[in-house]
């Protein structure tokens, strides 16, 4: 009998250790000196601009290492403390180049490798313009998130890409207290974009935890807390909505030690922003912690609301927004007065909340419809998005716009979704507009992500991202880039002592068990493998599978899995188009919308697991036995 296409993949972590341990073991092997040293290409598997350089030195010895850029601006220049064993992480390289790396001992001696990279992997942007400066840069890159048509990225001073990854790691990418990155992982779970969790990594690429946040996975942002404790953006998975809780997670265990759910502090229907849908009532995008006021801000684009909750209680303490359709009692009692004599302006479907070391409240105000009535909703091609900083004063219940930027831009620094905002010091931000969509080369109604989905409109659809920052409101960079791309952050691609680290990455928390349905229906077994035409397949992980196959819109189907002592579990596969007014991860979307992935997480089962499916009024085989 015939079996569908199966593939048993390990985790990543696993990989990785694997080839660490290779590479190690190869070293202490062999006859590796700084004249002829152990070289290896994308060591971590998901980096390929990423490389290890291994040799010995008969005394303990620091080292230098210069990745030399296309002009002597582009050095990258890192130095690793003494050892006698020198692992040697090596970034910044040119795709598709014979890339050239200086090795230099403390000692003046020195030697230089030659590393060839492979071309850019399709789909990967390279960007259109740059205006900046070596000197204001620095060591910095700037690094974006993909939305749709990008991956993750790293652009120097000069334009050029010098970082990616190869795999879809989703939306905010954070560095934290020791170095390492903050960064959604590429694991779905749910539709359109929320992921297990979060990864810890570097820029090699190498993982050292994946935090499985088993609720509802992760969306849109992170914060880690000052004792490393990380606030991570979830959802109940079972409750019927989605983005509208917090929790904090445990740095060393992945434990949920807290939680925060908005539903029970701000209604769900009424105030709701054009994109609103009762799924997805409320969309939060960002999540920050006030230690002055010990209290949690969050931005909710389909409120249009930015709202602030006390962090012990979870009470409400005050919303920033469009007062219009919001229940009288919440108006008197948590919404700001305008004051002052400059111009003013609400925001509308915001992203990006940043609380400053004054109070004031910084956030990417994307500006879609720009009013709470639909009969005053303002088309893409005559909005704007911007920068915007609030002075709020929480006494006298008063809000005060003190600065902006990308008003006076218009349609050509319009987002209607994703972007954020940076604070690095007074009169020093970064406003990365990161979802510009075109049809036929003009600014498009509704999200171009949208549009990139329909056969009609696909081929018609462009995007474009820009990254500015300013200095005094003197613009000191801008970066344009053909995609749409989540956030922007600019870090340095080393951190200060960033050393090789050995050891296995951790898998911390865990994913909840998936729900079954009890609806039985009458089906013959046909002993058969499912049909061709579905085209099915069997992805087995560690922690679940995913049954992938192409139904008919509208089909009965169930997943069933059938254990040793033939009792059988039913899991449900919607195969009803969805419509999301929602996609600030469009990279998951598939062209056929009955192209359907179910994941199943293993927690729960026991023993082997025998994999069919129901459809067509039939029960077929795969020929798959799980956790076997």
């Amino acid at each position: 009998m015939a079996e569908i296409k199966y593939t048993k993949k390990e985790h990543i972590i696993h990989q990785q250790k694997a080839n660490e341990e290779a590479f190690l073991a190869e070293l202490a092997n062999g006859d590796y000196t700084l004249a002829n040293p152990l070289v290896k290409l994308n060591p971590y598997i998901i980096c390929p601009l990423s490389a290890m350089i291994l040799f010995k030195t008969p005394r303990p010895e620091e080292v230098t290492i210069i990745v030399k850029g296309k002009e002597p601006a582009g050095d990258i220049v890192h130095r690793f403390p003494a050892a006698y064993d020198h692992v040697l992480p090596v970034y910044g390289l040119y795709a598709g180049y014979d890339n050239t790396v200086e090795i230099v001992l403390q000692d003046g001696t020195k030697n230089s490798v030659t590393i060839t990279t492979d071309p850019l992997m399709e789909g990967v942007p390279e960007s259109t313009s740059i205006d900046t400066t070596a000197e204001y840069m620095g060591d910095n890159f700037v690094f974006l998130t993909a939305s749709m048509r990008s991956w993750p990225v790293g652009y120097d001073y000069k334009g050029d890409l010098r970082w990616y990854c190869t795999e879809n790691l989703a939306f905010d990418i954070k560095r934290i207290k020791n170095g390492h990155i903050l960064v959604g992982t590429e694991r779905l779970v749910k539709m359109p974009y929320f992921t297990t969790g979060l990864y810890e990594m570097n820029f090699g690429g190498k993982i050292f935890k994946e935090y499985v946040i088993p609720c509802g996975g992760y969306h849109h942002d992170q914060f880690q807390m000052e004792d490393g404790n990380i606030l991570a953006l979830t959802f109940d998975f079972y409750s019927g909505t989605v983005e509208d809780v917090c929790v904090l997670l445990d740095k060393d265990t992945g434990e949920i030690l807290k939680k925060w759910d908005y539903k029970t502090v701000l209604p769900q229907h009424g105030p709701g922003s054009g994109s609103q849908t009762e799924e997805d009532w409320f969309h939060n995008n960002a999540v920050w912690y006030d230690k002055k006021t010990n209290s949690l801000t969050f931005s909710g684009r389909h409120e249009d609301a930015v709202i602030n909750l006390d962090f012990e209680t979870g009470e409400l303490n005050w919303i920033i927004g469009d007062p219009e359709n919001w229940p009288q009692e919440y108006v008197d009692k948590y919404f700001f007065t305008p004051v002052g004599d400059g111009e003013f302006d609400w925001q509308y479907e915001q992203h990006a909340c940043v609380v400053l070391p004054d109070g004031d409240i910084m956030l990417f105000d994307n500006g879609h419809y720009r009013a709470k009535n639909p009969d005053n909703y303002i088309p893409n091609s005559q909005n704007f998005s911007r920068g915007v900083r609030y002075r709020i004063d929480t006494d006298k219940m008063t809000i005060e716009q003190v600065w902006q930027y990308g008003k006076e831009r218009g349609a050509e620094f319009f987002s209607p979704y994703i972007c954020n905002v940076e604070y690095y010091d007074e009169g020093h931000y970064m406003v990365h507009s990161g979802g510009i969509g075109y049809l036929d080369g003009k600014p498009c109604e509704g999200m171009a992500v949208m549009l990139a989905m329909q056969p009609e409109t696909k081929d018609r659809v462009s995007f474009e991202s820009i990254t500015c920052e300013l200095i005094d409101d003197e613009v000191v960079y801008e970066l344009h880039v053909p995609a749409n791309c989540y956030r922007a952050e600019k870090l340095p691609i080393y951190f200060a002592g960033e050393a090789f680290e050995q050891g296995e990455g951790q898998y911390l928390g865990g994913l909840i068990e998936t729900e079954t349905t009890r609806m039985k229906v009458k089906a013959d077994e046909t002993g058969e493998i499912i049909p061709e035409h579905y085209n099915a397949s069997i992805l087995e992980e560690e922690d679940r599978i995913m049954v992938n196959a192409i139904y008919t819109e509208g089909e009965f189907v169930q997943i069933l899995l059938v254990d040793e002592n033939g009792e059988t579990r039913r899991y449900p596969v919607n195969t009803v188009g969805q419509d999301f007014t929602a996609m600030c991860v469009g990279t998951f979307q598939k062209e056929n919308p009955c192209d359907i992935d179910t994941f199943i997480n293993k927690t729960g089962l026991v023993g082997p697991q025998t994999v069919k499916i129901l459809c067509e009024d039939k029960i077929y085989e795969t020929g798959i036995v799980i956790n076997k």
